[in-house]
Protein backbone atom coordinates (compact mmCIF):
# COMPACT_ATOMS: atom_id res chain seq x y z
CA UNK A 1 0.00 0.00 0.00
CA UNK A 2 1.77 3.36 -1.10
CA UNK A 3 1.65 6.57 0.88
CA UNK A 4 -0.53 8.84 -0.37
CA UNK A 5 0.79 12.08 -1.13
CA UNK A 6 -0.39 15.40 0.94
CA UNK A 7 -3.98 16.37 -0.37
CA UNK A 8 -6.92 18.09 1.72
CA UNK A 9 -7.91 15.79 5.01
CA UNK A 10 -10.78 13.25 3.18
CA UNK A 11 -13.96 12.94 5.33
CA UNK A 12 -14.53 9.52 3.34
CA UNK A 13 -15.01 6.66 5.93
CA UNK A 14 -16.51 3.29 6.39
CA UNK A 15 -18.06 1.62 9.45
CA UNK A 16 -16.47 -2.00 10.35
CA UNK A 17 -19.20 -3.86 12.99
CA UNK A 18 -18.67 -7.38 14.63
CA UNK A 19 -20.62 -9.55 16.80
CA UNK A 20 -19.57 -13.03 17.34
CA UNK A 21 -22.37 -16.01 18.12
CA UNK A 22 -21.69 -15.63 22.17
CA UNK A 23 -22.61 -12.17 22.06
CA UNK A 24 -25.52 -12.35 20.23
CA UNK A 25 -26.38 -14.84 23.07
CA UNK A 26 -26.05 -12.18 25.24
CA UNK A 27 -28.20 -9.54 23.38
CA UNK A 28 -24.94 -7.75 21.82
CA UNK A 29 -26.28 -5.75 18.76
CA UNK A 30 -25.01 -5.06 15.75
CA UNK A 31 -27.76 -1.82 15.55
CA UNK A 32 -26.67 -0.38 18.63
CA UNK A 33 -23.21 -0.02 17.48
CA UNK A 34 -23.71 1.50 14.09
CA UNK A 35 -25.77 4.00 15.65
CA UNK A 36 -22.90 4.90 17.76
CA UNK A 37 -20.68 4.78 14.51
CA UNK A 38 -23.19 6.70 13.11
CA UNK A 39 -23.34 9.59 16.12
CA UNK A 40 -19.67 9.51 16.18
CA UNK A 41 -19.70 9.93 12.02
CA UNK A 42 -21.84 13.27 12.38
CA UNK A 43 -20.05 15.29 15.06
CA UNK A 44 -17.12 14.80 13.49
CA UNK A 45 -18.10 15.32 10.11
CA UNK A 46 -17.24 12.01 8.34
CA UNK A 47 -19.30 10.99 5.69
CA UNK A 48 -19.86 7.60 5.13
CA UNK A 49 -21.22 5.78 1.87
CA UNK A 50 -24.57 3.26 2.23
CA UNK A 51 -22.02 0.52 0.41
CA UNK A 52 -19.60 1.49 3.06
CA UNK A 53 -21.54 0.14 6.49
CA UNK A 54 -19.34 -3.60 7.26
CA UNK A 55 -21.89 -5.74 9.34
CA UNK A 56 -19.64 -8.86 10.33
CA UNK A 57 -22.13 -11.16 12.42
CA UNK A 58 -21.49 -14.09 14.39
CA UNK A 59 -17.90 -13.81 13.78
CA UNK A 60 -15.18 -14.45 16.34
CA UNK A 61 -12.19 -12.12 16.95
CA UNK A 62 -9.80 -14.91 16.65
CA UNK A 63 -10.34 -14.77 12.62
CA UNK A 64 -8.11 -12.31 11.19
CA UNK A 65 -9.37 -9.30 9.11
CA UNK A 66 -8.57 -10.20 6.12
CA UNK A 67 -9.93 -14.30 6.55
CA UNK A 68 -13.34 -12.58 7.65
CA UNK A 69 -15.84 -12.09 4.72
CA UNK A 70 -16.74 -8.43 5.39
CA UNK A 71 -13.23 -7.89 6.67
CA UNK A 72 -11.42 -9.14 3.29
CA UNK A 73 -14.23 -6.05 1.52
CA UNK A 74 -13.16 -4.17 4.16
CA UNK A 75 -9.59 -4.25 3.47
CA UNK A 76 -10.25 -4.09 -0.82
CA UNK A 77 -12.11 -0.64 -0.25
CA UNK A 78 -9.41 1.21 1.84
CA UNK A 79 -7.34 0.25 -1.01
CA UNK A 80 -9.79 1.86 -3.18
CA UNK A 81 -9.00 5.53 -1.37
CA UNK A 82 -11.63 5.78 1.34
CA UNK A 83 -9.24 7.27 4.32
CA UNK A 84 -10.90 6.72 7.65
CA UNK A 85 -11.82 3.61 9.11
CA UNK A 86 -14.26 3.71 12.09
CA UNK A 87 -14.98 0.67 14.73
CA UNK A 88 -16.72 0.62 18.11
CA UNK A 89 -13.38 -1.31 20.18
CA UNK A 90 -10.25 -2.62 19.04
CA UNK A 91 -11.36 -6.08 19.64
CA UNK A 92 -13.84 -5.44 16.73
CA UNK A 93 -11.31 -5.50 14.17
CA UNK A 94 -8.24 -7.38 15.27
CA UNK A 95 -7.16 -10.55 17.01
CA UNK A 96 -4.41 -9.89 18.98
CA UNK A 97 -1.53 -6.76 19.29
CA UNK A 98 0.54 -7.72 16.54
CA UNK A 99 -2.34 -8.31 13.80
CA UNK A 100 -3.45 -4.63 15.56
CA UNK A 101 -0.19 -2.50 14.85
CA UNK A 102 0.55 -4.05 11.57
CA UNK A 103 -2.24 -3.35 10.22
CA UNK A 104 -2.35 0.36 11.71
CA UNK A 105 1.34 0.62 10.77
CA UNK A 106 0.27 0.04 7.21
CA UNK A 107 -2.71 2.04 7.56
CA UNK A 108 -0.69 5.40 8.93
CA UNK A 109 1.67 4.87 5.86
CA UNK A 110 -1.48 4.88 3.66
CA UNK A 111 -3.15 8.15 5.12
CA UNK A 112 -5.86 5.92 6.32
CA UNK A 113 -6.81 6.90 9.96
CA UNK A 114 -8.60 4.58 12.25
CA UNK A 115 -11.42 5.76 14.81
CA UNK A 116 -12.39 3.83 17.59
CA UNK A 117 -15.53 5.44 19.98
CA UNK A 118 -15.46 3.51 22.59
CA UNK A 119 -11.56 3.31 24.26
CA UNK A 120 -12.67 3.31 28.31
CA UNK A 121 -15.49 5.99 27.72
CA UNK A 122 -13.07 8.20 25.16
CA UNK A 123 -12.75 8.15 21.40
CA UNK A 124 -9.46 7.55 19.66
CA UNK A 125 -8.17 7.98 16.47
CA UNK A 126 -4.72 7.64 14.75
CA UNK A 127 -4.21 11.20 12.94
CA UNK A 128 -1.43 12.30 15.99
CA UNK A 129 1.54 11.15 17.40
CA UNK A 130 -0.17 10.64 20.86
CA UNK A 131 -3.48 8.88 19.41
CA UNK A 132 -0.76 6.54 17.67
CA UNK A 133 1.08 5.99 21.17
CA UNK A 134 -2.08 5.05 23.14
CA UNK A 135 -3.29 2.70 20.26
CA UNK A 136 -0.25 0.75 20.75
CA UNK A 137 -0.62 0.25 24.63
CA UNK A 138 -3.82 -0.69 24.34
CA UNK A 139 -3.28 -3.27 21.94
CA UNK A 140 -0.43 -4.62 24.48
CA UNK A 141 -2.95 -4.65 27.43
CA UNK A 142 -6.36 -5.76 25.74
CA UNK A 143 -3.74 -8.66 24.43
CA UNK A 144 -2.64 -9.18 27.63
CA UNK A 145 -6.11 -9.49 29.37
CA UNK A 146 -6.97 -12.33 26.53
CA UNK A 147 -3.84 -13.92 27.51
CA UNK A 148 -4.72 -13.88 31.47
CA UNK A 149 -8.08 -15.24 30.48
CA UNK A 150 -6.96 -18.37 28.51
CA UNK A 151 -4.60 -18.94 31.61
CA UNK A 152 -7.38 -18.59 34.04
CA UNK A 153 -9.93 -20.72 31.51
CA UNK A 154 -7.13 -23.59 31.45
CA UNK A 155 -6.35 -23.64 35.05
CA UNK A 156 -9.83 -24.29 35.53
CA UNK A 157 -10.25 -26.95 33.01
CA UNK A 158 -6.94 -28.60 34.82
CA UNK A 159 -8.87 -28.10 38.50
CA UNK A 160 -12.27 -29.65 37.31
CA UNK A 161 -10.73 -32.52 35.27
CA UNK A 162 -7.79 -33.53 38.08
CA UNK A 163 -11.24 -33.56 40.50
CA UNK A 164 -13.47 -35.48 37.79
CA UNK A 165 -15.91 -32.62 37.53
CA UNK A 166 -17.86 -32.17 34.71
CA UNK A 167 -15.82 -29.28 32.31
CA UNK A 168 -17.23 -30.60 28.85
CA UNK A 169 -18.84 -33.18 27.51
CA UNK A 170 -18.22 -36.85 28.97
CA UNK A 171 -14.78 -37.82 28.06
CA UNK A 172 -14.52 -41.75 27.30
CA UNK A 173 -14.42 -43.57 30.48
CA UNK A 174 -16.87 -41.46 32.18
CA UNK A 175 -20.31 -40.74 32.73
CA UNK A 176 -21.76 -37.21 33.94
CA UNK A 177 -23.94 -37.57 36.71
CA UNK A 178 -25.42 -34.14 37.66
CA UNK A 179 -21.73 -32.25 37.71
CA UNK A 180 -19.53 -34.82 38.10
CA UNK A 181 -17.71 -37.57 35.91
CA UNK A 182 -18.85 -40.71 37.23
CA UNK A 183 -16.01 -43.78 36.42
CA UNK A 184 -17.90 -45.82 33.43
CA UNK A 185 -16.01 -49.60 34.28
CA UNK A 186 -16.58 -51.33 30.85
CA UNK A 187 -14.88 -48.21 28.83
CA UNK A 188 -12.08 -48.03 31.35
CA UNK A 189 -11.15 -51.50 30.64
CA UNK A 190 -10.94 -50.32 27.21
CA UNK A 191 -8.55 -47.70 28.14
CA UNK A 192 -6.42 -50.19 30.06
CA UNK A 193 -6.54 -52.38 27.00
CA UNK A 194 -5.73 -49.46 24.53
CA UNK A 195 -2.57 -48.12 26.76
CA UNK A 196 -1.69 -52.29 27.14
CA UNK A 197 -1.51 -52.35 23.40
CA UNK A 198 0.33 -49.43 22.75
CA UNK A 199 3.25 -50.23 25.12
CA UNK A 200 3.49 -53.99 23.23
CA UNK A 201 4.32 -51.84 20.00
CA UNK A 202 1.10 -51.16 18.35
CA UNK A 203 0.33 -48.42 16.25
CA UNK A 204 -2.50 -45.58 16.85
CA UNK A 205 -4.11 -46.84 13.53
CA UNK A 206 -3.83 -50.83 14.55
CA UNK A 207 -5.19 -50.32 18.03
CA UNK A 208 -8.13 -48.37 15.92
CA UNK A 209 -8.65 -51.05 13.40
CA UNK A 210 -8.39 -53.52 16.04
CA UNK A 211 -11.40 -52.08 18.23
CA UNK A 212 -13.24 -51.55 14.56
CA UNK A 213 -12.92 -54.88 13.59
CA UNK A 214 -14.44 -56.38 17.52
CA UNK A 215 -17.25 -53.50 17.36
CA UNK A 216 -16.45 -51.76 19.89
CA UNK A 217 -18.26 -48.54 19.90
CA UNK A 218 -16.62 -45.08 21.01
CA UNK A 219 -18.45 -42.83 23.23
CA UNK A 220 -20.69 -41.71 20.31
CA UNK A 221 -20.74 -44.99 18.25
CA UNK A 222 -18.92 -44.22 16.19
CA UNK A 223 -15.88 -45.49 14.87
CA UNK A 224 -12.05 -45.93 15.99
CA UNK A 225 -9.63 -43.60 14.45
CA UNK A 226 -5.66 -42.82 14.98
CA UNK A 227 -6.63 -39.40 16.32
CA UNK A 228 -9.56 -40.99 18.40
CA UNK A 229 -6.58 -43.55 20.17
CA UNK A 230 -4.06 -40.59 20.38
CA UNK A 231 -6.55 -38.64 22.41
CA UNK A 232 -7.07 -41.14 24.86
CA UNK A 233 -3.38 -41.87 25.25
CA UNK A 234 -2.45 -37.74 25.95
CA UNK A 235 -4.96 -37.01 27.92
CA UNK A 236 -4.54 -36.77 31.71
CA UNK A 237 -7.43 -37.64 32.99
CA UNK A 238 -6.79 -41.35 33.16
CA UNK A 239 -3.56 -40.68 34.80
CA UNK A 240 -4.73 -41.36 38.93
CA UNK A 241 -6.96 -44.60 37.74
CA UNK A 242 -5.87 -48.19 37.30
CA UNK A 243 -8.16 -50.94 37.65
CA UNK A 244 -7.79 -53.65 40.71
CA UNK A 245 -7.75 -56.28 38.50
CA UNK A 246 -6.80 -56.74 35.15
CA UNK A 247 -9.21 -59.17 33.02
CA UNK A 248 -8.21 -60.78 29.77
CA UNK A 249 -9.09 -59.06 26.46
CA UNK A 250 -11.67 -61.21 25.43
CA UNK A 251 -13.76 -60.73 28.58
CA UNK A 252 -13.32 -56.68 28.47
CA UNK A 253 -14.42 -56.52 25.41
CA UNK A 254 -17.29 -58.89 25.64
CA UNK A 255 -18.53 -57.18 28.35
CA UNK A 256 -18.33 -53.41 26.52
CA UNK A 257 -20.13 -55.22 23.39
CA UNK A 258 -22.74 -56.40 25.99
CA UNK A 259 -23.32 -53.02 27.84
CA UNK A 260 -23.83 -51.16 24.31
Amino acid sequence: MAKRQNTPKSTSSLLYLRVSTIEQLKGVSLDAQEERLRAYCVMNGLQVVPGDVFREEGVSASIALQNRPCGARLLERVNEGVTNVIALKLDRLFRDAEDALRQTKAWDRAGVTLHLIDMGGASLNTTSAMGRMLLTTMAGFAELERNLVAERTALSLAHKRLHRQVFNHAPYGFDIVGCALVENPAELAIVNLIRERRNDGWSLQMIATALNEDHVPTKLNGRWYARTIKNILDSDIYDHFETEEKQPQTVVLRQLKGAS
